[in-house]
Parts: C-alpha cells; structure tokens; sequence
C-alpha cells in the first residue's frame, strides 16, 4: 500500500506495465467493485478525471499540421477504436459471467474501457480536431485498420464468449491475445510521448495502471480455473493456438510502421528537447528508428507473453507465441 491506495493502483508508484503485468498477482475476488471504487475510482483517477492532471497542457506543436500531429492523431484514433470494441466485447463477458465476482469484476473492466476509449478520443480535441466532427474523424482514419486489424481480434472474441459459451477460453484471448498484446503498444506509447507530449504521455500511464490489472487478474484466472481443472489444459492451448492463427492473419505492420515513421520525422525538430530523454536504459529516444521501436515492441510482447504463461502453468505455449504477436490492438 502507497499511503490509503494500493501500490498496483498508485498513479505515482505503481510500477511500469510490463513489470507489473508480469509479475503481478490478482484476483477477481481481490478485485471486485469495491475495490475499483476505492483504489481506482478514488486513487488512480483522483484529480485525472480526463485522464491527465489538470496543469498539463498539450503543446501548440501538436495543433499545427505535420508528421509529429499526424502520427499521434493515428495513434489516438486507433487506440480510440481499441477500446471502443474492447467495451462492446466485454458486455458478453459480464452477461455470461458464470458467478458474481466474475460479474463485478469484468463490469469494472469494462467501465475501465470505456474511459479509455473517452480519454484517447477527448485527447483528439487538444490536438485540433473539431468536437463535432471526433467520431466521423476517428472512424474515418481508421476505417482500414478496423477492417484489417481490429475486426478480425474482435469477432475472435466475441465467438468464444458469446457462441461458443467458453468463458475460460474467452478469458484466455483478452488476457493474452488481445490486451497481452496491447500492453506493449501501451508502455512504448507512455514512453514516446513523455516528453513531447506530458498530456498523452499521463494518458497512457494511466491506461498502463489499469492494463496491469486486468492482465493480472486475468491471467491468474487462468492459473487458478486449470489448477482445479486440469483437464482443460489441453482445451485453454487449443485457444491459443487459434489465437496466433489468427495473429499470423493480421497486417499490422503497414499501420504501425507508417505512424512510426511520421514520429520519426516529427521528432527531429525537437531533437534539443529529447537529447537526455531514454527511450530504454542506454539507448535515448532521438537515435532510435521506427524498426528499432517496431522490434522493441516485439521484445516486450515475448517477454510478457513469457512471464504470464509461466505463471499461468503454460509454459509450452511459449514458443507457440513468441515473436509473432501483432505491435498493435
């Protein structure tokens, strides 16, 4: 505990998410809403009720047209569509839910998706999008990327929880399929935007500090459900080999390597600004490549996917998912 919040909830002190994802153990008991409304309600969102503290202010750089404001406009409208699908998805897992911590559980992540989905869209209006136009603008830009990418993740979903009734298996794909893979995505966002952009850099921290949860009480769900059911091992790997069928289907790389290169154009400009600022230990964020970030982010997946298969008791799907996860969700 960090004063009356619980460290894994502080915005100041809970550590990093792949750290924290990783290693961490949850529950849904532990996490019921009670829970949500005490450590997060009232200690990761306490004066961020956007998202951000209020004396951040995003910089007049990112209204003014370019490839800085393009590449983080991209990365807001997706991760806009990210959590808006993750929300509608997550209305099964709350209908089907087979007991009530499950329920209150799953009902606070969806109420966590749905803010995210508010913060990353309302970002959009500090960077110069016209209020009345967000929505037609975030589905605009990422008409493909939800074609190509978004949909295919969501409709995996949705057919285990909803027409196949595998709340298990369901629990499995968003925990390391789906948002396992978001994590990723998450912590380099936190890190690119830090500086040049303090707003959307405490945006992501705070995504970040809810992620860490629901990886870990998702994947201790998991550990516990085949622990007293191992039977089922075999049927929770079938899920996950569907799963990086499905990884081996998407195009990722063409969304994730084109907003990576206007990052790395807009960010020469303020070269002066980052010249201390690491991206990783050693390695400062101004000398880093958009196949350096495209690779790190592959990294991180491994090493998440690694340490929560481990803990989950399956350790032999490692290599079936290793560096094949999509760099976006």
């Amino acid at each position: 505990m960090t004063g009356m919040v619980a460290t894994e909830a502080d915005f100041d002190h809970a550590p990093g998410l792949l750290d924290g994802a990783a290693n961490l153990a949850l529950t849904v008991e532990r996490c019921d809403l009670g829970y949500w409304f005490r450590e997060v309600a009232q200690g990761t969102l306490r004066g961020r009720p956007l998202g951000y503290s209020g004396e951040l202010v995003t910089p007049d750089y990112l209204r003014e047209p370019g490839p800085l404001s393009e590449a983080l406009r991209l990365e807001l409208a997706y991760r806009s569509l990210d959590e808006e699908a993750a929300t509608r998805v997550l209305a099964y897992y709350v209908t089907t839910a087979p007991d009530i911590p499950e329920l209150e559980f799953f009902s606070t992540q969806l109420l966590d998706e749905a803010r995210h989905h508010m913060i990353f869209r309302n970002h959009l209006l500090n960077v110069g999008v016209p209020k009345g136009e967000l929505m037609d603008f975030v589905r605009r830009t990422g008409a493909e990327y939800q074609r190509r990418v978004l949909r295919p993740v969501q409709d995996f979903a949705i057919t285990l929880v909803r027409d196949e009734g595998d709340f298990v298996g369901a629990v499995v794909a968003f925990a390391v399929i789906i948002e396992g893979v978001l994590a990723a995505s998450t912590e380099l966002s936190e890190r690119k935007w830090g500086v040049l952009d303090p707003v959307a850099g405490e945006i992501a921290r705070g995504a970040a500090i809810d992620e860490i949860r629901h990886l870990a009480v998702g994947s201790s769900y998991v550990r516990d459900h085949l622990i007293r059911h191992p039977e089922d091992r075999g049927h929770v790997l079938e899920v996950l080999r569907r799963g990086r069928q499905l990884w081996d289907q998407l195009e990722d790389e063409e969304f994730v390597m084109h907003r990576e290169r206007l990052f790395q154009e807009g960010m020469q400009p303020h070269a002066e600004a980052l010249r201390d600022y690491e991206l990783f230990p050693g390695r400062r964020l101004i000398d880093t490549t958009p196949q350096e970030r495209w690779e790190l982010a592959a990294k991180w997946n491994d090493d998440l996917a690694d340490a929560r298969l481990r803990f989950m008791g399956l350790p032999e799907a490692i290599d079936l998912l290793r560096a094949k996860a999509p760099r976006i969700l």
